[in-house]
């Protein structure tokens, strides 16, 4: 019998993604906290709360495979996060226009049923372009980005905030990152072809 795959998260950015694979699966939101740990490193924090979540599902389904998945950004490596609101996307975007951002996009792979974990962190870097104060009103206004990490969709309008990009796999920057996923459900005898 093959293993029930759960992608746990809420996010329809994530679903979308997952959706490209052609495989059947069910997305369950794990609602975990994600404050940081004092003194927790960013990567730290995405890895952990990428584990945190599959756990969470897998104790609620004992024989599925769970995809679990965390995003953390850095400017000089201080913590984003998701900004909540107008007024704290508006001054991410401020802070980030002309510079560097990390995404640090955590993905784990859970095996209820044997434990087995697989867990890595894809980093993706994005240099922003220098946005004036009435471009980045103009993107918030039409994208409202208050849900993302760094304040930037690059699936959507938020491409236009971006002058560079450079990873591995450009499914990271969304926040899954499906080149290492591919390779972790072999590692679990499913093959997406």
């Amino acid at each position: 019998m093959k293993p029930t795959l759960i992608l746990a998260s809420s996010s329809e950015f994530r679903r979308e993604l997952l959706q490209k694979l052609q495989i059947p699966f069910s997305s369950i939101s794990p609602r975990v906290d994600e404050t940081p740990f004092e003194n927790e490193k960013p990567h730290e924090t995405a890895l952990r709360l990428a584990q945190d979540k599959a756990r969470k599902i897998g104790a609620d389904y004992p024989h599925a495979l769970v995809i679990g998945c965390d995003q953390v950004a850095t400017l000089d490596g201080e913590q984003l996060g998701k900004p909540l609101n107008h007024a704290n996307a508006t001054k991410q975007l401020k802070s980030m226009r002309g510079r560097e951002v990390t995404f640090h996009s955590a993905l784990c792979l859970y095996n209820a049923a044997t434990g087995n974990m697989q867990a890595e962190v894809v980093p993706y870097i994005v240099r922003f372009r220098q946005l004036s104060d009435e471009q980045i009103e103009n993107y918030l206004n039409k994208e409202q980005p208050y849900q993302c990490a760094g304040s930037a969709k690059s699936e959507g309008l938020g491409i236009a905030l971006m002058e560079r990009m450079i990873g591995e796999d450009p499914n990271a920057l969304i926040g899954l990152p499906l080149i290492k996923l591919i390779n972790m459900l072999e590692n679990e005898n499913i093959s997406v072809l």
